[in-house]
């Protein structure tokens, strides 16, 4: 780090609804810009003097705070287990962003029996879990990694199946597929850099204990 700011981390999109409030109760308020659709920022000040918030896509959060480029983040439990970074430290389930990480089929498909195949090809974002949910039932997963669209990989050729985040299913119907597997659920989390906690605990420990507090405010 060039300065002695403080860098939180948070993810673009469907989890920033959600967190917003817990910054809020946390008593951090991003500047204007944060809240500004048409702004182009990805570094914002806060109403903190030390504290600077950075947005960057959801997968990046871990990258971002795991290599020490931030602090602290928020971040799906999903990405925790799929990168599973040795630096990344979790110590507060925020319980928002839930959801599930599931295997789904065409529909097409769904009576056709597992128990005898030995290898399954995959479209998904999460190779490192999906490899270990087939790993567990005997079954060789080839995953072929997408970031989006993945509902109509099935349709196309492209894979047998498919394993996504769920969250009403509603997507899945609409491209003719059915959850057949729940694989795990999925909230978002705090999480810190291990070495930042020790080079910076006390920082650290305070935001740790904020952002715990926050949970049992709202539930």
């Amino acid at each position: 780090m060039t300065d002695t700011r403080l860098i939180l981390a948070v993810p673009k999109g469907r989890i920033l609804d959600e967190l917003l409030p817990v910054l809020s109760k946390c008593g951090i308020e991003p500047e204007a810009a944060f809240s500004d659709p048409k702004s182009r920022l990805l570094r914002f000040e806060t109403n903190i003097p030390n504290l600077d918030i950075i947005r960057v896509r959801a997968f990046d959060v871990a990258t971002f705070t795991a290599f020490g480029a931030a602090h602290m983040g928020v971040v799906g439990s999903d990405v925790i287990d799929e990168f599973e970074y040795s630096e990344l430290y979790a110590p507060v389930d925020l319980k928002i962003g839930g959801c599930r990480l599931s295997l789904a089929v065409p529909d097409t498909h769904i009576n056709k029996a597992m128990g005898y195949v030995s290898h399954v090809r995959v479209a998904t974002k999460y190779p490192n879990l999906t490899r270990k949910h087939f790993a567990r039932q005997g079954i060789q997963a080839e995953c072929i990694k997408l970031n989006g669209a993945m509902e109509i990989a099935p349709a196309l050729g492209l894979a047998d199946h498919i394993v996504d985040l769920v969250s009403t299913g509603s997507t899945l119907k609409a491209n003719g597929l059915t959850e057949t597997d729940k694989i795990v659920d999925i909230s978002a989390h705090f999480v810190v850099n291990r070495s930042a906690l020790k080079t910076r605990p006390e920082e650290l420990h305070h935001w740790i204990k904020t952002f715990r507090a926050s949970t049992k405010s709202s539930h």
